[in-house]
Formats: structure tokens, C-alpha cells, sequence
């Protein structure tokens, strides 16, 4: 069991995810911003961030740059979940930091494999 930091201002993305994650077992905390995100993954130091983009105030790449290059937090895995499908946005998503990317709508398998893929690879 994970302990995984939901960062989304759609409550219907968090309540989709919220259900995935606790099902597979999971414990889940969702925050609805990008800057109140960075300061409770600093605080709490979750096994893994689920990263939005689009967000008011500061988006998800700006948020993930941030994380990634923090020495506090620079190993926590966040994966970036998001509507913007373009090769370009997966790559400059990949370029902050990033572990995985992934575009909504999500296959629920493919979001469980790859956070278990990236929980197994940090022990």
C-alpha cells in the first residue's frame, strides 16, 4: 500500500482516481492546486505524485519542475495525467521531471501498471 498525492482542480478526476487507487489499496490525498500540491508533498513526502497540467495559478509542468529539482523531494515519482495529448507535451512533461505521462482518458489498467511499475522501482 502507497501513499499517493492527487494533484486536480476536477473533482470528478480526483473521485475517478480516488476509487482506483484506495481499491487497489492504496491511501490517497488530493489537494485542488498546484501550489498548495508542492507544499503538502514537501511536508508529507508521499510514495508518488498524480500530477494535472491544466490548473489555475501554476500548472502541472511548473509544479512537477519544481518537485523534481527540490533535493527534498526530487525522488518522489510524480506522473502527469492530463487532456494535453500532443507528443510535444508528453515530451516537455518528461523534460520537468516526470516519471510517466499519461493522457485522459485514462485506461485504468495502464494508470495501475505504471504506478506499480514505478512503486516496485524505487525500493
Amino acid at each position: 500500500m502507497a501513499n499517493i498525492f492527487i494533484v486536480d482542480d476536477s473533482p470528478t478526476d480526483v473521485r475517478v482516481f480516488t476509487t482506483l487507487l484506495e481499491r487497489a489499496g492504496h491511501q490517497v490525498v488530493a489537494v485542488s492546486s498546484a501550489e498548495e500540491g508542492i507544499e503538502r508533498v514537501r511536508r508529507e513526502q508521499p510514495d508518488l505524485v498524480i500530477m494535472d497540467v491544466i490548473m489555475p495559478g501554476m500548472n502541472g509542468f511548473q509544479a512537477t519542475r519544481t518537485l523534481t529539482r527540490d533535493p527534498a523531494t526530487s525522488a518522489i515519482p510524480v506522473v502527469m495525467i492530463t487532456t494535453k495529448s500532443m507528443e510535444t507535451d508528453r515530451v516537455w512533461g518528461m523534460r520537468q521531471g516526470a516519471r510517466a505521462f499519461i493522457t485522459k482518458p485514462v485506461n485504468e489498467n495502464e494508470l495501475l501498471a505504471c504506478i506499480n511499475d514505478l512503486l516496485s522501482s524505487e525500493k
